[in-house]
């Protein structure tokens, strides 16, 4: 379907500003489920790995299941699946203010709710692709502050309703402040697509006619499948037997109504089989060339050593930076810095700084000599540092300072995209775009369990922080040497007439 031109304005700013509070009311308490944790650690007396799964799987279904999501939303519309996912979503919280043990809620906020959240990313990132061209950037910066405003406020939010209501009453409330997205979905009005009459069906007595167009070795498959036909119609006549005394002045009667129309009915339905039976035959053709071709794609984009090492980087920093946003408060409990000395949410520190790391390192990455890929590893690196200090932050300040650096350097997702650009090109964006979030998601799951069962088995969070720290610094410096100039000019020495198609050619002051 080709839709009509982007608007760059007008209904567009609707949808900027429904998408704002989707992503704020979806993605507002699994980002501060760090908040919840503590309580379900209390009730249900599990391990902290264990614990930590609830959390992770919310974060990273979602984008695990990227391309289902994607799927939905090219099949179904962004209105529709907003509309479905803000049920998914509001059901999911409210079901686990029931939970009877930790199992239940591995499903009920783990999976429903992260696969809503995924479903409602996807929507609103596509729909708002869809009204914005030359304005594409701006419209997703600012959706995308959504989930860091609600993870500012859903912390503190979710705190107070825990000591105004309990866990139970907390979950019921937020649940039912989800379903507000049923009305932001209601307001996603899709563009109309270009006015374009649908082509007429051909008659069925000229479709042979059409296979013209194809070779004789496809044609010859159409007049097998006739032959097959009108062997198969003989076969039926000749084994008939003659009816029933009883009913013979009723069969008669059916025959002499049928037989005037029957032959060209059944020579229609021959020709309607047969067509059919072609155009299967050819669909499951060109399907299966597709799905090698996918797989083709796929194995170039990894012989991109720059790709590859991409890939690597983002697993292990969602490894090493999500465990925060979930766990800060546990380790402020840990470190024995009583709540009444937090002034603000550890949590809603990470979420504010989140925000205005992504508009500020955005903007930075629009200056023409700004190297996007320097100075994504450059966060990398910085936030590998800020993890292995965490360990040593034994007050709230302390703790507070690192919460919001960490905040502010993994709002380098707003650079992620210009990063990714600059390494498959623009043809191949989305399908290399939809692997990386696999590999994030798959980190975000992994990382909060990871960081809890260090725990569990030193009863100290140092080993674990040091251990996430590592991982953020390895992705970060091979992902620095594969990107290096002297790649290219070893390449370009060997091939210099045919240079690689999908090669990373970054310059020292290339453009971001």
């Amino acid at each position: 379907m080709v839709f009509q031109k982007s608007p760059d304005g007008g209904w567009g700013w609707v949808i900027v500003l429904v998408s704002f509070f989707t992503q704020f009311l979806c993605y507002g308490s699994p980002l501060a489920v760090g908040v919840l944790y503590l309580e379900w650690l209390d009730l249900f007396g599990e391990g902290k790995g264990k614990t930590a799964w609830v959390g992770s799987l919310a974060s990273g279904v979602g984008l695990l299941a990227s391309p289902v999501c994607s799927a939905c939303v090219s099949a179904f519309g962004a209105r529709p699946v907003t509309i479905f996912s803000g049920f998914m979503v509001a059901s999911g919280l409210m079901m686990s203010s029931f939970a009877p043990n930790l199992y239940y809620l591995l499903f009920s906020y783990g999976i429903l709710v992260g696969l809503g959240c995924g479903l409602l990313y996807t929507a609103t990132v596509t729909i708002t692709c869809q009204y914005f061209e030359k304005r594409r950037g701006l419209a997703l910066g600012l959706i995308s502050t959504g989930s860091s405003v609600g993870l500012f406020i859903y912390a503190a939010l979710q705190r107070k309703l825990i000591e105004l209501y309990g866990l139970e009453g907390c979950l019921l409330i937020v649940g039912a402040l989800s379903l507000n997205i049923l009305a932001c979905g209601s307001l996603m009005r899709p563009l109309r697509s270009r006015g374009s009459s649908l082509p007429e069906r051909p008659c069925l007595d000229k479709i042979p006619d059409q296979y013209l167009i194809y070779n004789e070795k496809e044609k010859s498959l159409y007049e097998d499948n006739l032959n097959i036909l009108e062997k198969a119609s003989a076969e039926e006549k000749s084994m008939t037997t003659a009816p029933s005394s009883g009913c013979k002045q009723d069969s008669l009667v059916d025959k002499n109504r049928l037989s005037s129309g029957a032959p060209k009915e059944t020579d229609a339905y021959k020709m309607k089989v047969a067509e059919q039976s072609y155009f299967c035959q050819q669909l499951l053709k060109k399907k299966w060339h597709l799905y090698l071709d996918y797989w083709a794609e796929t194995l170039g984009l990894f012989k991109n050593k720059v790709f590859s090492s991409l890939f690597i980087a983002i697993f292990f920093f969602d490894i090493g930076v999500f465990p925060p946003s979930l766990l800060m408060e546990d380790i402020a409990r840990s470190s024995n810095i009583s709540e009444e000395n937090c002034i603000i949410p550890l949590v809603s520190i990470i979420g504010i700084m989140t925000a205005i790391g992504k508009l500020a390192l955005g903007i930075l990455a629009d200056f023409n000599w700004v190297n996007t890929l320097y100075l994504y590893v450059l966060t990398l690196i910085m936030t590998s540092v800020a993890l292995v200090l965490i360990p040593f932050a034994q007050t709230y300040v302390m703790l507070a300072v690192l919460s919001g650096v960490l905040g502010f350097l993994t709002g380098n997702w707003s650079i992620f995209p210009y990063v990714t650009t600059k390494t498959v090109g623009i043809e191949k964006l989305a399908h290399a775009y939809g692997i990386l979030m696999f590999f994030a998601g798959l980190g975000n799951s992994l990382g909060p369990p990871i960081v809890g069962w260090f725990y569990d088995w030193t009863n100290s969070y140092d080993t674990a922080f040091y251990f996430s720290g590592l991982c953020v610094l390895f992705g970060g410096l091979l992902l620095l040497v594969a990107a290096l100039p002297c790649w290219n000019r070893l390449g370009s020495s060997h091939q210099p007439e045919k240079p690689l198609p999908n090669l990373y050619s970054y310059k020292v002051t290339a453009t971001a």
